[in-house]
């Protein structure tokens, strides 16, 4: 998203690219999800082509153990210091300068971000305007009992829990028993990364592009606090306080 949101992307069909949260956050940014046939390599050719050149000029650099914050930062230090300015031997051109050339798309507000980013769940409201979410209890606005709601959260932190129904906001579900504070696909808990040792290429890139950035990077957990600086508190950023969703809803039960 550092560069902008693309018309579409294109992807296998591995889990997390057919998991319904990729295909909310695809419906929220606008963009178009393409999946490539099965058995169709040539779909594939570029891509391939890319992950070549990371398997023998980046991965065998990285030390066994790595974590994966520390394995995002060199990948991201790698891409922009060394594969984004290197001309390619078919076009003549970096890649960065055969992309600027197209125009740049247009970015992100924070505010779409955040909900782009968020998790959802479709549940029934029990007739004592309860619902259950992963273990866990809450009680939602009485005129909703017997309806189907969107239950909207952030899968770190799962004692907030925005209620929806019909696209419309129906305030913050009151947390009853709360048993699990994270989605079980959810693990904040990272090691620290291993002290490296020697002469470190990637931490070199890692310290050059950091320094190019200035400490300015996306910080996409920060999307998911709640508010958007608008002092209204509905997320959208417009400061109207009403909430404008684009969601698109999933369709998937527990």
């Amino acid at each position: 998203m550092a560069r902008g949101v693309p018309e579409a992307i294109l992807v296998d069909r591995g889990s997390a690219f057919v998991s319904s949260q990729l295909l909310r956050a695809c419906a929220v940014l606008g963009v178009k999800l393409v999946h490539a046939s099965p058995r169709a390599a040539t779909t594939k050719g570029k891509i391939e082509r890319f992950f070549r050149t990371v398997r023998d000029q980046f991965l065998v650099e990285i030390d066994d153990g790595v974590e994966l914050a520390e394995l995002n930062r060199l990948f991201s230090a790698w891409l922009e210091v060394v594969y984004h300015r290197r001309v390619h031997s078919e076009t003549g051109q970096t890649p960065i300068e055969r992309f600027d050339a197209a125009g740049a798309p247009a970015l992100p507000t924070p505010a779409l971000l955040r909900e782009a980013f968020l998790w959802s769940q479709e549940r029934m409201v029990t007739k004592t305007a309860t619902v259950s979410l992963y273990g866990n209890q809450y009680e939602v606005d009485a005129a909703l009992v017997g309806r189907k709601v969107e239950l909207v959260f952030d899968p770190f932190d799962l004692t907030r829990i925005e209620v929806r129904y019909q696209h419309r906001p129906f305030g913050i579900a009151v947390p009853l028993v709360i048993g699990r504070h994270t989605h079980p696909q959810a693990d904040r808990e990272l090691r620290p990364p291993p002290a490296p040792t020697g002469i470190d290429y990637l931490k070199l890139l890692a310290e050059q592009r950091d320094a190019e950035l200035g400490g300015q990077r996306i910080d996409y957990a920060s999307l998911t606090n709640n508010g958007d600086g608008d002092g209204d508190g509905d997320g959208d950023g417009d400061g109207d306080g009403e909430d404008r969703d684009i969601n698109q809803q999933d369709e998937e039960g527990q």
